[in-house]
């Protein structure tokens, strides 16, 4: 029946809440266009009559959001005629044929796409187009495509990181993976499975699997599909291609932009605020450097006059006239080239400083998700690359603007010359320009390799010297050498290859200039014994000519570093590109007011990444105010993880975590962190003194409030015995002092910040039992109107505590206090049983 349904019809997504919701105030009445996974939820046709439970809707048996069809009464009235019912009876509708009238038809495939917000405006410009070979790289290059057609940032190591793990596991990447991989982009994703038939009416972009691998589908009408194969290029698939190379339906996804997609924000423009800060400066540079362009030009014609007239003429006075100005123009180009290097060299170290700082703020403001995916080496070698693109737009790509504009120049005093001998020194230009454009991806290839190569290398000894104390103990150096040896030797190789690339391009360059040289040299004596070109203009015009050919020589050169900064900009880009975890639309949420710590966990789900098994599930939990909460269990059982939802370092998948009836994630960010105290199980010292350690967060606080604190966390004492006190330095990462003892400066920092709640993640681990439970006492009698969370493995430490929550595979399965949970005679009493007997 649905093909007599008119175009009032709407094809919704069940995620897509606010066009639900616009489409409920309109009355329409709502049918389940896909199979729900949960047959007991309804089936295909089903009427929706309970909007108000949109969020508890399931997936449908692809699992990706329902579909629903939304229609007025009107258009239902067909149906009072036909088949009075209760459902839309869904049927399967064959492709328009060519001569077909009505085109405002619903199409109806077994499984209908949902609706995509991208518009497709005709053809698209093929300037996107990548290239790749295998089912890894066809992959990447999809991807890369969609990128560009969607204006989002290109994540290229982290997609290649998913897709190498993939790969390895099971050889071809599935459009499940690819699914996740977009979403994790910000694009809302819908996979669907479409008649053949219906492939002239698809949505675009469109990724499909096409041969071993995936294509992007760029435009969809009744002539057919053109597809961009990533080996096979550009390919137009007629309607019949399609039934017969799709016989069983097409798997798809549909990709669409939402709100919340974040923008492709880095490239040359993210440079041009801080270079249009000090584009005053840069103008002087440039006119500097015109003018001494002016005086080289001088040079030659001086140097013909010279010849000509003065050696011919045996004009002496002339001579000493000329010596005289040959001498003024050289002084004069060194003191303006001088000034032009200092006035540069000034401006970019205040252009570095103004972007390093905005590098570095941004980074740190990332979310910990990126870091736990990222070594720390791999994460120097990315913030790195800022300088050498700087370098670039900066140094070359202003004397690549320059040299470009005086060799029009150049080459019209060469014409003047001699047009013949011009043609002759520019002849060897096309072919450089080819060499260097063919040889441009290789190139690029082989840096990028060089690049990921060093990273690692970096990642691994950063690894080794941070656990130089681990590495000696277990008396693994030998292994740990080895391992740096082989890395090291991976990207000695990359970078030889990528040496070998450029050096070919450069060499065969500077054989082509110099074969130039000579026959301009040739031709041009011809010239002088005709006496059609003096011997003066000759040498004039053979330096004039080596103005020109010197920046053609370093054509290649440049190219090459255009590469390079591609990757580079690739590279940065995974930094710059990734969204803080504090926007703009964060940063207009309400502040949180000061706290008095009730806390309210509400049905939590957590999982670190899509696919895989969450974590923390349906955990429920109400902590009143001033509560002192032991959380126990075995390890990998997620209780750090829980802590880690409260400042929001994490969010949750599902759920939601109330702070004095606040969601934390309707709240600033900010506002929320710096209200709760943190002391995680291996605190970071940073060099500087106890004190200094233990003021970190609190600078302005008193000697007093300093030892108060540090008696509170059981520091005062080892403190004292310490050879200068508070004033003794700990060392890089507190290397000086023990792990127990590094713990309780850590409590005593926290301690100092008046925190009004206080999560402990074991931080008392590596305390000997008697200090442990007098640290437990003090905060116990001291923060009486604090809430806190102490996360132990020791159960006897936490007998005192007000609440005991005990946890198992991500779930609360216990809790009360020591002694209901004793007579519970439950999980708790069988570890605490086991704890007591050992």
């Amino acid at each position: 029946m649905l093909s007599e349904l008119k175009q009032d019809a709407q094809l919704l997504i069940a995620d897509d809440i606010p066009t639900i919701q616009s489409a409920f105030n309109n009355n329409l009445r709502f049918f389940v266009a896909s199979r729900p996974e949960n047959e007991s939820f309804g089936k295909l046709g089903d009427e929706i009559t309970d909007i108000d439970a949109i969020h508890d809707w399931p997936k449908d048996i692809h699992g990706f959001p329902l579909r629903l069809i939304a229609l007025p009464d009107e258009a239902l009235e067909i149906f009072e005629v036909h088949a009075p019912s209760a459902v839309l009876e869904p049927e399967v509708i064959s492709a328009p044929s060519s001569d077909a009238t009505d085109q405002n038809l619903i199409p109806q495939a077994p499984l209908s796409p949902p609706v995509s917000r991208f518009n497709q405006q005709g053809d698209q410009s093929r300037d996107f187009f990548v290239a790749g070979e295998g089912p890894l790289e066809e992959t990447l290059a999809c991807f890369q495509m969609l990128t560009k057609l969607m204006k989002l940032p290109f994540r290229r190591d982290a997609i290649e990181r998913v897709l190498r793990d993939q790969v390895r596991r099971s050889q071809t990447p599935t459009l499940r993976l690819c699914g996740q991989i977009a979403a994790s982009l910000g694009l809302h994703v819908a996979g669907a499975k479409v008649a053949a038939s219906m492939g002239v009416r698809l949505q675009t972009p469109t990724l499909i699997p096409w041969g071993q691998s995936f294509a992007i589908a760029i435009r969809s009408d009744q002539r057919g599909l053109v597809l961009a194969s990533p080996s096979q290029g550009f390919l137009e698939i007629t309607p019949d291609q399609l039934e017969s190379s799709f016989p069983e339906g097409i798997d798809l996804l549909l990709l669409d932009r939402t709100s919340t997609t974040p923008e492709e924000t880095f490239g040359p423009s993210w440079f041009w605020p801080a270079l249009n800060r000090y584009r005053g400066v840069l103008i002087q540079v440039l006119a500097a450097s015109f003018v001494v362009q002016l005086f080289t030009l001088a040079n030659p014609l001086l140097i013909q006059v010279i010849i000509d007239k003065v050696i011919n003429q045996r004009s002496l006075d002339t001579l000493q006239v000329l010596g005289f100005a040959l001498v003024a123009v050289t002084l004069l180009e060194g003191v303006l080239g001088s000034l032009k290097t200092y006035l540069f060299a000034e401006t970019t170290n205040r252009i570095d400083q103004r972007l390093g700082a905005e590098v570095i703020d941004h980074l740190l403001r990332l979310p910990l998700g990126y870091f736990d995916r990222r070594p720390v080496g791999e994460l120097g070698s990315r913030v790195s690359e800022l300088e050498k693109i700087r370098n670039f737009l900066t140094g070359q790509a202003l004397t690549t603007i320059l040299d470009a504009a005086f060799s029009v120049i150049y080459i019209v005093v060469m014409v003047i010359y001699s047009w013949l001998l011009t043609l002759i020194a520019l002849a060897v230009l096309p072919i450089q320009v080819a060499l260097t454009l063919l040889g441009a991806p290789l190139f690029r290839r082989q840096y990028r390799k060089s690049a990921e190569a060093n990273a690692s290398t970096q990642s691994h000894l950063v690894e080794v010297l941070t656990g130089i104390q681990t590495v000696k103990s277990q008396n693994v150096e030998m292994i740990s050498r080895w391992t740096w040896q082989e890395r090291y030797g991976q990207y000695i190789n990359r970078t030889f290859e990528k040496t070998i690339t450029g050096t070919a391009l450069t060499q065969t360059s500077q054989v082509l200039q110099k074969i130039s040289q000579l026959l301009v040299l040739w031709v041009g004596a011809s010239l002088v014994l005709s006496g059609d070109l003096t011997l003066g203009q000759l040498i004039a015009f053979r330096i004039i000519s080596g103005y020109v050919t010197q920046p053609l020589l370093r054509l290649s050169s440049i190219w090459q570093t255009i590469q390079e900064l591609r990757v580079s900009f690739e590279r940065l880009a995974d930094v710059i590109d990734t969204p803080q975890e504090s926007d703009d639309q964060d940063k207009a949420k309400v502040p949180l007011p000061p706290i008095e710590g009730a806390v309210n966990f509400d049905n939590l789900t957590f999982g670190f990444s899509p696919g895989t098994p969450p974590v923390l599930s349906n955990v429920s939990l109400k902590i009143k105010q001033g509560t002192f909460v032991g959380i126990v269990g075995q390890s990998g059982s997620g209780k750090s993880t829980l802590m880690k939802l409260l400042p929001r370092l994490y969010k949750p998948s599902e759920g939601r975590i109330l702070i004095d009836g606040y969601d934390i994630d309707k709240v600033e960010l900010y506002s929320l962190r710096r209200q709760i105290g943190i002391v995680p199980q291996d605190p970071l010292l940073f060099s500087g003194s106890v004190s200094e350690n233990i003021a970190l967060t609190e600078p302005d606080s008193t000697s007093e409030q300093i030892v108060l604190a540090a008696q509170v966390a059981c520091a005062h004492d080892f403190i004292m015995d310490l050879p200068a006190g508070y004033s003794t330095p700990v060392g890089e990462r507190g290397a000086s002092l023990s792990g127990g003892q590094r713990q309780r400066i850590a409590i005593a920092r926290t301690l100092l910040a008046n925190p009004k709640l206080l999560v402990m993640d074991e931080a008392t681990s590596a305390l000997d039992y008697e200090t442990e439970r007098k640290v437990c006492e003090n905060l116990i009698q001291s923060l009486h109107d604090c809430t806190v969370f102490f996360i132990t493995h020791r159960l006897t430490t936490v007998r005192r505590a007000d609440l005991i929550v005990v946890m198992h595979q991500g779930a609360v399965v216990e809790q009360g206090t020591h002694d209901e949970l004793m007579d519970q005679r439950g999980r708790y009493y069988a570890l605490y049983r086991q704890q007591d007997s050992n």
